[in-house]
């Protein structure tokens, strides 16, 4: 057997549409590192991943491969595990959203936690945007939950986004990837069984889109 023959045994002869899928990901922390991997994992090659952090001690209780990585720049680490993905070495910041063209990409997945930055990508890309919301801050994974930007609820970062996206007057809808569960603490804490969480349930998300 090959390494996707159990993938393809769910998705059928769709398999072709996640690896001719171009996708780009912003952010490989928490979220993003376990998106990307599941992503990596089920036949998508085709992913360009924007980051500018370096791994340290505190991201190793969350962050795929971090153990190994110390210190060193994050999608030059990663790319050692996932030769055929591209990386762009670079702070995710508004302008570098409002700069940069997506327009080759089939999905733009938003794995950042800058408030200016996911506006402008919500205002940008939203016809093919995939927006994760806060995941620290709690220990149930049961409660994530996936909606269009508008029915979400019970997370303070994405009320914030959506009182700032009303305030601009955009009135589009996305998906998002949020939690229901209230906050267990006021630091922001992080619990891998979230984390984690939050990027497969990413993986899925895009996964199932592609396969539309």
């Amino acid at each position: 057997m090959s390494k996707h023959d159990r993938i393809k045994l769910l998705v059928k002869d769709d398999f072709t549409k996640l690896e001719d899928a171009n996708i780009i990901l912003l952010g490989v922390g928490g979220v993003g590192s376990f998106c990307l991997d599941c992503l990596y994992r089920s036949g998508v090659k085709n992913i360009t991943i924007v980051d500018f952090d370096t791994f340290d001690e505190t991201n190793q209780n969350r962050q795929m491969w971090s153990e190994l990585h110390e210190n060193e720049v994050k999608v030059e680490a990663l790319q050692t595990h996932y030769p055929e993905i591209e990386i762009i070495n670079v702070r995710v910041d508004e302008q570098w959203i409002w700069d940069f063209n997506f327009d080759e990409y089939d999905l733009v997945l938003d794995a950042i936690d800058d408030t200016k930055a996911k506006l402008a990508l919500a205002q940008k890309c939203y016809k093919k945007l995939i927006s994760s919301f806060g995941s620290a801050k709690r220990l149930d994974p049961t409660q994530i939950k996936v909606d269009d930007i508008w029915k979400s609820y019970g997370d303070k970062f994405g009320s914030k986004i959506r009182y700032e996206l009303r305030k601009r007057g955009f009135k589009k809808k996305y998906k998002v990837i949020f939690s229901s569960e209230e906050a267990v603490v006021k630091e922001k804490g992080s619990f891998m069984g979230v984390t984690a969480a939050f990027g497969l349930t990413m993986c899925a998300e895009t996964i199932k889109v592609l396969r539309k």
